[in-house]
């Protein structure tokens, strides 16, 4: 009866094996679960995982087929499939275990999904063998039995004939006995390697890309082979077979290669014959059924790593990433940075710095980059050479290809970057002697010639004339002083470093695949391709040419292997899964352990559990790295446990070190034997101890020295403890205050009542610290407290506390440094007054006008320069106005001018810029602005000219008004009384208070006159301007809106605008206005004026002339009403009886200061109000929602929109003119 059994492994990590001492093969192999599966009554021919379903599909010669599944621990039976014909050959599930596919030997196919349903069917014609799923699930390799593989789609349709490039030349029968597929679910071992191994029964095999790749590598296995399984990562590739020796027996064998088809090693297995081959999840193991056994192979990756200055560094892969990530760990600090490099080949390390291999983009081209412990680029070179041997000292960077020896002295590269970096100017005109310096650092040679060593700009330029060496480089190592190039015949060349001269050849009895010297380069371990240690005394006189003796004592498995850094004889190696530290030739008891070995140093082994750091790369934990002791140091620390100090000294001197010499001073400090820890400190050369022990010994007091010990091995709250009960602490603030423990420092003085100097001392401290770590409110708190106005200035700026700031600077005396510091932080963050303020109580008047114009305030720098008798600022304000001029920065140059009251300057750059831009053709409303704002300037000159000559501005240009206190308005008088231009009435009456300020204002308009006469000139037609683009955009709004009487209106009233408006756009719209509105005796006299402007070119005047005569033919040049321009046609019209064009005409005889600004029409008898800013005269009902003046934008008072009656309307007149 056949059986079908399923076999769970102990899954122990590396960590558990360590903490369980598990077996010798460094895994337990004890079975977690053995459970017979029920229900095929054949043998089982086939079996597939589902690992992302959790199951397990099984077929048996009778052609039934089994879906198991996985429930509470046990597996159970799901479904079931029985063709009752043929017999499965193959069967797999795809990569994300959705679908399955089963091939027949009768060629039948059938795709079917995890819950059971059969998606299609199809009979092939040809002989099935294998398949292989695409790793996207879109296509299907099916092999037959003639040896050919053909694509198919997922639904079942032909695509194409794989081409077997590996079987070109061969003649006879062959099959396929191997496919598989890598789905790339853990990443690539590099970009665009090869996932697809396609492998016949003659030895042959090709590695692919993907299914049409033509550029695939094929190899020639040397043997039979019978089934190839990639790992789980893409990186290995493992195929089993047999080879036929001389007497006819069979070798079985599994060859293992990486991505690139090259060979890594052979495994050699008992038995009768290898049926199968199965990859362990994480990649750690490979199960072999051999007979009726399963034989496991435990694997050691060839991870890419390093270890130096307590930081870890590898690199490894990413499934979204092309790019390698490399990741720095420090193993003390456990802080991690992570770096993505592509393509990278080689790490390295040594002393503080790693050295990192990466091929580069162009072809050929290869980059070594040197980074320190947090994976910072310090250096980098760029080769052309492929490094297949990487090595790394404190100052050199070895780089072999299997010809070729690159040799780069990076130290003193390093050292002279930073030497030069303070330098200034050191670069120029240096390229010689930069030139030699290269060549001094960077030297190449060819093997073959290893005498003629050269650097790489010659040696490239001669590269092409070396032929490939028959011996190639196999193996590379160096010491302090001298490099060692191991070739593949055992021959093993010496180079002394930095020179590169050959000093000896060495020849050694094996092909060496790795290379170790010794701390003192004494002794050479070596080991071969098949995992071989064996030793070489360099020392030795040896035979011939050849130097040295290679011993004959040797161990084997030996897969990994660490010199001690400070005793020569002490050698810490790994062997199977046990880790075992040689003191010369003799081994101490193993540990078991599958870590790889880190360092070696003070008799203590560093490993590193990387197969468990590679399951979790990015989150690595502590407990990976383990320390394992020698034997020398157990026992000593079994002896002094013991108490026997003696035997212990004994066996210290006996096995003399430093790590043991410091442990016996150790131990007797802490007995309090000083002459004891006297002599081991000497005897490992650790001079502070010596001076420990002397200041112990002057103390006298053996608690002080108790407290002075724990102080040495840093238990300080021991230390702290003896000192109160010896009620001294004071000696416990020392302490503290020596640790810097600034927390512990202030709550001891706080319990002594101390004195206020160490108070606020710590307190300081304290302050320091959140500081430091950016906590600065916390900080600031104890600033206060410890009254560091210095420091607390910096916390409440880093706070942006400014009004904190204004504060102290209110509470410093008048002179202290420490205000024009507080003025700098004020001013860089733009408070210009408080700044200022700080700088004028600093004494430093230059500082203050400095900040005034830096932040550009102008009018306070210029009143601090007349204060102060600072001519400069006025010609520093000129220079930095023509500069903004200069460069056509018109805005920005009123802008200044505006800040520094410059306000006639500022009027007239507004004329000029809206000028051009009229002549430029800009938007009205743009001009009109700038108009608005010149007329501002000018009013604002006038009334701080008025406010000079006396008073205050605002009330003087009141009383000048008659619009003071006792001053009657009206918006318009009864019949019979007569209306000033302002709008008043005749009659007012003035109190005899007015007439003294009355006579002052007009002192001061006379003043004002004489002094600016000059200035204001041509800039009183600024409201001018702004009245005119206004009235021409209120024109065309009206007509837009379909107001044509009211654009007429307002278009008439353009004309007295013609020498800021351009003539000929005044009366073309005019005309136009006047069609639209049916005014075409105005029409036609606006074509008149037309045609008689001597500005318009002839052709357009002919083209109004033309327009003109299509227009009235049909209509006559004649008005509704005739336009009489005189008042007294006004006065003579029936009251009562005016139409529309009648009101339209007394609108025209209006004057300028009568019009409303919001409509165009004349201000009469309904309520109005004018702008304290323009003074124009606007009507309160054409306003409607509006707040502001439609002409300057001044608000308005709330009241007005309100309608008034006549008796009720007001003026608001502004303060002057």
């Amino acid at each position: 009866m056949p059986t079908l059994q399923v076999l769970r492994l102990d899954g122990a990590t590396q960590k558990e094996q360590k903490a369980a001492a598990a077996a010798a093969a460094g895994g337990s192999n004890a079975l977690a679960q053995n459970q017979t599966l029920e229900g095929h009554s054949s043998a089982v021919v086939c079996a597939t995982w589902n690992s992302a379903f959790n199951k397990l599909t099984t077929s048996d010669e009778a052609g039934l087929i089994i879906v198991w599944t996985l429930y509470n621990g046990m597996w159970y039976e799901e479904m079931i499939n029985n063709r009752n014909k043929g017999v499965v050959k193959d069967m797999k599930w795809t990569s994300s275990g959705e679908k399955i596919c089963i091939a027949y030997d009768d060629g039948a196919v059938i795709v079917g999904s995890v819950d059971g349903n059969r998606l299609w069917g199809k009979e092939l014609s040809m002989q099935l063998s294998l398949l292989e799923w695409s790793p996207d699930g879109r296509f299907i390799l099916f092999c037959n039995a003639a040896g050919e593989c053909h694509t198919y789609d997922s639904n079942g349709n032909a695509v194409a004939k794989v081409p077997l490039y590996c079987n070109e030349g061969y003649v006879g029968p062959c099959k396929m006995v191997g496919m598989d597929w890598y789905d790339g679910s853990r990443g690539y071992p590099e970009p665009d390697c090869p996932v697809l191994a396609l492998c016949l029964d003659n030895g042959r095999m090709q590695l692919m890309r993907h299914d049409m790749d033509d550029n695939a590598i094929c190899i020639d296995t040397g043997i039979k082979p019978r089934a190839v399984k990639w790992n789980h990562n893409g990186s290995i590739l493992a195929v089993s077979g047999h080879q036929t020796t001389g007497d006819g027996a069979q070798l079985w064998l599994v060859q293992f290669y990486n991505q690139a088809g090259e060979h890594l090693r052979t495994l050699r297995v008992p038995g009768g014959g290898i049926s199968g081959i199965c990859w362990e999840g994480s990649g750690l193991r490979l199960a072999l059924a051999v007979d009726s056994h399963i034989f496991f192979t435990s694997m050691r990756h060839s991870y890419l790593w390093a270890y130096f200055a307590d930081t870890l560094v590898y690199a490894f892969t990413k499934p979204e990433r092309q790019e390698h990530c490399v990741m720095f760990w420090g193993t003390r600090s456990n802080e991690r940075y992570a770096k993505y490099v592509k393509r990278v080949t080689h790490v390295s390390a040594a002393g503080e710095f790693c050295l990192l291999a990466t091929k580069g983009e162009a072809p050929g081209e290869h980059i070594l980059i040197l980074c320190n412990a947090i994976g910072s680029p310090v250096d980098s070179k760029v080769i052309e050479l492929e490094p297949k041997f990487v090595t790394l000292t404190e100052c050199y960077a070895i780089a072999a290809s299997e010809e070729v020896v690159y040799v780069w002295q990076f130290r003193n590269s390093f050292t002279r970057q930073l030497a030069a970096a303070g330098a200034a100017g050191g670069a120029g005109g240096s390229g010689a002697a930069a030139k030699l310096q290269r060549e001094g650092r960077e030297q190449m040679f060819h093997i073959d010639t290893p005498t003629n060593c050269q650097a790489p700009e010659v040696f490239k330029q001669q590269a092409s004339q070396l032929s490939s060496s028959a011996d190639p480089i196999c193996a590379v190592t160096a010491h302090q002083h001298q490099l060692l190039v191991a070739r593949s015949s055992g021959v093993v060349h010496g180079f002394s470093l930095p020179g590169l001269a050959p000093d000896a050849q060495y020849l050694l009895r094996c092909r060496p695949a790795r290379l170790s010297l010794n701390c003192d380069g004494s002794r050479l371990a070596v080991i071969d391709f098949n995992g071989l240690l064996s030793f070489m005394d360099m020392t030795a006189a040896g035979t011939g040419k050849m130097r040295g003796e290679h011993l004959t004592h040797e161990r084997k498995d030996v897969w990994d292997l660490c010199w001690a850094s400070d005793n020569p004889e002490l050698l810490a190696l790994m062997e199977k899964g046990r880790m075992y530290v040689l003191r010369g030739s003799d081994p101490e008891e193993p540990v078991n352990s599958s870590a790889c070995l880190a360092g070696f140093s003070d008799l203590q082994v560093r490993a590193v559990f990387l197969d468990d750091i590679m399951q979790q790369p990015d989150l690595p934990e502590l407990d990976m790295v383990a320390d394992y002791e020698t034997r020398s140091l157990r026992d000593t620390r079994a002896l002094l446990a013991s108490g026997n100090k003696a035997d212990a000294q004994a066996f210290i001197a006996d096995n003399p070190h430093k790590r043991l010499w410091q442990l016996l001073a150790e131990h007797a400090l802490e007995k309090v034997d000083l002459a004891l820890a006297e002599k081991a400190f000497v005897h490992c050369g650790d001079y502070q101890g010596v001076q420990l022990v002397k200041r112990l010994a002057q103390l006298g007091d053996k608690a002080k020295q108790q407290a002075e010990v724990c102080v040495y091995f840093k238990r300080f709250d021991d230390a702290e403890d003896l000192y109160r009960q010896m009620d001294r602490l004071d000696l416990a603030i020392g302490l503290r205050s020596r640790l810097g423990d600034w927390f512990k420092v202030e709550r001891l003085v706080k319990e002594t009542g101390g004195d206020d100097v160490a108070l606020a001392n710590a307190w300081n401290k304290i302050g320091q610290y959140y500081s430091d770590r950016q906590k600065w409110a916390k900080a600031a708190q104890y600033y206060t407290q410890a009254r560091n106005t210095g420091m607390l200035v910096h916390c409440f700026y880093q706070l942006e506390d400014f009004s904190g700031l204004v504060k102290l600077t209110e509470v410093l005396t008048e002179g202290q440094p420490l205000l024009a510091d507080i003025g700098a932080k004020l001013q860089s963050v733009g408070l210009c007054a408080d700044a200022v303020a700080a700088f004028l109580k600093a004494g430093d008047t230059k500082a203050a006008i400095d900040c005034c114009v830096l932040l550009h305030q102008w009018d306070q720098a210029l009143q601090l320069a007349q204060q102060y008798n600072y001519p400069q600022a006025e010609g520093l304000l000129q220079q930095y106005a023509g500069h903004l001029l200069e460069k056509k920065k018109y805005l920005e140059a009123v802008e200044l001018y505006r800040k520094a009251q410059r306000h006639t300057e500022a009027a007239k750059l507004l004329v000029d810029t809206a000028a051009k831009l009229a002549q430029q053709r800009a938007p009205p409303l743009q001009i009109k602005k700038l108009y608005v704002l010149a007329a501002l300037e000018v009013e604002a000159f006038k009334r701080k000219a008025l406010a000079g000559a006396g008073g205050d501005g605002a009330t003087a240009a009141a009383t000048l008004l008659g619009t003071g206190a006792g001053v009657t308005t009206a918006a318009a008088g009864p019949p019979g009384t007569t209306r000033g231009p302002a709008g008043r009435t005749a009659g007012t009456t003035v109190k005899p208070t007015q007439t003294a300020a009355a006579a002052q204002t007009l002192a001061g308009l006379m003043t004002l006159e004489a002094a600016s006469g000059s200035e204001l000139k041509g800039l009183d037609n600024a409201w001018k301007g702004a009245e005119a683009y206004h009235f021409w955009l209120l024109a065309h709004q009206q007509l837009y809106n379909g107001q044509a009487a009211a654009a007429l209106r307002t278009a008439l009233r353009l004309r007295q605008y013609d020498d800021v408006l351009d003539p000929a756009d005044v009366y073309a719209f005019l005309a136009l206005v006047g069609f639209h509105s049916n005014f075409y005796g105005t029409c036609s006299k606006a074509f008149v004026k037309l045609e008689a402007l001597s500005s318009i070119p002839k052709e357009r005047r002919e083209a109004f002339a033309d327009l003109a005569m299509s227009i009235f033919v049909a209509h006559p040049p004649a008005d509704p009403h005739n336009l009489a321009e005189g008042r007294e046609r006004q006065r003579t019209a029936a009251a009562g009886g005016k139409g529309q064009f009648d009101v339209l005409l007394d609108d025209l005889v209006a004057d300028k200061d009568q019009v409303c600004v919001a409509s165009g029409k004349a201000v009469r008898d309904a309520p109005w109000q004018r702008c304290k800013t323009c003074k124009r005269a606007m009507i309160t009902a054409e306003l409607g929602a509006r707040r502001c003046c439609p002409l300057c934008h001044s608000q308005l008072p709330q009241e007005a929109g309100k309608g008034r009656g006549p008796k009720q309307a007001r003026i608001i007149e502004g303060a002057a003119a």
